[in-house]
């Protein structure tokens, strides 16, 4: 059966579509990527999807001190990781280590710390079940003096580097480092 719109009932209903999509879009897509907590300011914070089977998966993001006193992230959580930890990836004498950090990572008043694929990162441990591109993780962080912060991690592809899922240029990003405990 072919139904026939008069124009004025066409025209509403298309505007009705053009109105709500970005509404259920709003609804989908968390409010900032930035968030406040106390002299702390945490922006972007992301990660890497996982392929089936892996049990880590690094968390990334840029946390800024805007106080006149030092704090520490010291911890977190993610439901879908049975561990959470703050680590240090760095090169030395040609050798690449990750260890966690004793103490939690200091952010000094002022200062921008970068928590980034090959440097300071967390670690999402014992995963229950693979992170797929796309999704968006609420956690939490905890910091010595800022306390508990809720966040959400917007899930890149697999080899993504930045927080807007970019390769370097020219080359891919490799599948991620690898971690034992």
């Amino acid at each position: 059966m072919i139904r026939t719109l008069s124009f004025a009932a066409f025209a509403a209903a298309l505007v009705g579509a053009v109105v709500a999509l970005p509404l259920a879009a709003a609804a989908q897509t968390p409010a900032t990527t930035e968030i406040k907590a106390g002299a702390l300011k945490i922006e972007m914070p992301w990660t890497r999807a996982t392929p089936g089977g892996a049990k880590v998966a690094g968390g990334y993001m840029t946390i800024t001190n805007t106080g006149t006193a030092p704090d520490r992230l010291v911890g977190g959580s993610l439901p879908q990781a049975g561990r959470f930890e703050v680590h240090e990836m760095k090169t030395e004498n040609g050798i690449m280590t990750m260890r966690p950090i004793t103490g939690g990572l200091e952010i000094k008043p002022g200062e921008t710390v970068k928590l980034m694929p090959g440097g300071y990162h967390v670690m999402f441990m014992e995963l229950k079940e693979p992170l797929k591109e796309g999704e968006t993780l609420p956690g939490e962080l905890r910091f010595e003096k800022a306390g508990t912060v809720a966040v959400t991690y917007k899930v890149q592809a697999i080899g993504a580097t930045t927080p807007g899922g970019m390769a370097p240029a020219g080359g891919s990003a490799g599948g991620g480092h690898q971690h034992g405990h």
